[in-house]
């Protein structure tokens, strides 16, 4: 999500410093934290979807050193247990879209399937009106590849505030597009998802309906409930329309609005995620219902280092209340319980992380992703694991073009039981994998959270690493 006004703009600047930190008091807390959900990149403006037995997460993506919106393309992650998240990559960037004009601005999106086809709807910069437009990619997979679906944009006219795309599919099979700032507009899909009928729609801004009316029809003097800015997520529940969206202008809180309509009116019902120290200056917020739970996805700036320009997917599980509103959301270290587990006796991608420090990962044509720049001491959390028997042996694919280093494999904590080690030579470069074995296992039984410790020569980067497996 994006504030797209002038005068923001200079107010968000002037909170950078407050919002970007490098603390290293934050880093020697985390260690047994669960939040923010991704560490390896910054991840903004989640996306949830859920298809077949799998939660897909797609976020935009801040550049790791942004002093400003730095944002070139969006990422994708699955999980099936709510806590480990395997990263799929970079599934879509600007470059995509033939008629992008600036090599930035790849802002908040959303991925929706129908009849077994999955359509990404996103914002960018057009080189055809000079403003923001919204785009349209269709994939066979919900993991891609993605293509831009009609070589143009789906809507442009010049305006800024064509950003922040949202759709959902009503019960009578139509699709609406909805998208805003500071101005919710919609449009009506038609059938195949990449086309529209009829005029663009405009959301009436009204105090009643959320809280303010529109920027131009406020009066100084008086204080409003709310005000809609950016952002919307759209969804339906028991023949009710929710409209989510960022509040309050910068900062920014997450507010909601309800109607028996998809295109209202609408009644504002106050707040969800309240304002508070999230250290982000914006929030943008996703809902889903995954294996009988509720999911509200949001970020922060909470990652060592992040803050308004470098963000973090979080999310926290909740229960509607019994008339169908929204309780209040806060957001926490802690974030969700686990609702599956890991089989260890398989191959697991490295990059399949609950938690982590200090790395991060790539991506190339051979290996696809996986872990890399790993120094002493950083490590890789992985919860839920089950040892349905003794391992007989434990195998890791690595790489290093330098020194190597020690793979540790502890129980329960950075500093737990340590059941399997792996010294890790060097392999003649970063992408000569070598595949290494240890059958020196100590007794292990039951579930447990398993760490990759990391331990080398201070200050060098140690290792690649692409997958682990227990043998039984």
């Amino acid at each position: 999500m994006k504030t797209n006004t002038f005068l923001t703009a200079l107010a968000v600047l002037a909170v950078v410093a407050c919002n970007r930190t490098t603390d290293n008091s934050v880093h020697q807390s985390m260690y047994d934290l669960n939040m923010p959900i991704i560490q390896t990149k910054y991840t903004a403006d989640p996306a949830p979807l859920v298809y077949n037995d799998t939660l897909y997460l797609y976020t935009s993506h801040d550049d790791d050193h942004g002093e400003n919106f730095i944002m070139k393309d969006w990422l994708l992650y699955t999980t099936t247990d709510m806590v480990n998240w395997q990263d799929r990559g970079p599934v879509a960037s600007l470059k995509d879209f033939k008629w992008y004009r600036r090599d930035n601005g790849a802002w908040a999106q959303q991925v929706v399937e129908r009849n077994g086809k999955f359509y990404w709807y996103i914002c960018a910069h057009s080189k055809l009106s000079g403003g923001m437009a919204i785009g349209v990619a269709v994939g066979n997979s919900p993991t891609g590849p993605f293509r831009d679906a009609i070589g143009k944009p789906l809507f442009e006219n010049g305006s800024w505030d064509h950003i922040d795309p949202t759709v959902m599919i009503d019960d009578d099979g139509q699709a609406w597009l909805y998208w805003g700032n500071p101005q919710i507009y919609y449009l009506k899909l038609n059938g195949d998802m990449i086309s529209y009928s009829g005029e663009l729609g405009k959301v009436e801004m009204t105090e009643e309906g959320f809280g303010s009316p529109a920027p131009r029809f406020r009066k100084k003097d008086v204080k409003y409930k709310d005000c809609y800015t950016e952002g919307p997520w759209i969804e339906k529940r028991g023949g009710k329309y929710y409209m989510l969206y960022a509040a309050g202008g910068v900062p920014e809180h997450i507010a909601y609005s309800m109607s028996d309509s998809p295109t209202g009116p609408w009644k504002y019902m106050g707040e969800i995620m309240p304002l508070q120290d999230t250290r982000s200056f914006t929030n943008h917020c996703g809902v889903v219902e995954y294996k009988g739970h509720n999911y509200f996805f949001y970020h922060t700036g909470k990652l060592p280092g992040g803050g308004g320009f470098g963000r973090s997917s979080a999310v926290e599980e909740f229960k509607y209340n019994a008339d169908g509103t929204y309780p209040t959301i806060n957001p926490t270290d802690e974030g969700v319980a686990p609702i599956g587990t890991l089989n260890p006796f398989r191959r697991v991608e490295a990059e399949t992380i609950a938690f982590s420090k200090g790395l991060n990962t790539e991506q190339n044509d051979k290996k696809g992703v996986y872990v890399t720049n790993m120094h002493n001491g950083d490590y890789i959390k992985v919860r839920e694991v089950v040892f349905s028997s003794q391992p007989k042996a434990f195998s890791a694919s690595v790489a290093s073009g330098l020194h190597g280093g020690t793979l540790e494999v502890r129980l329960d904590s950075i500093k737990g039981e340590k059941i399997a080690e792996i010294s890790v030579p060097g392999t003649g470069g970063w992408e000569n994998w070598r595949t290494l074995k240890t059958k020196d296992i100590k007794l292990v039984s039951g579930k447990h959270d398993v760490y990759f410790v990391f331990k080398g020569l201070k200050g060098s980067k140690l290792f690649n690493f692409d997958w682990w497996k227990f043998n039984d």
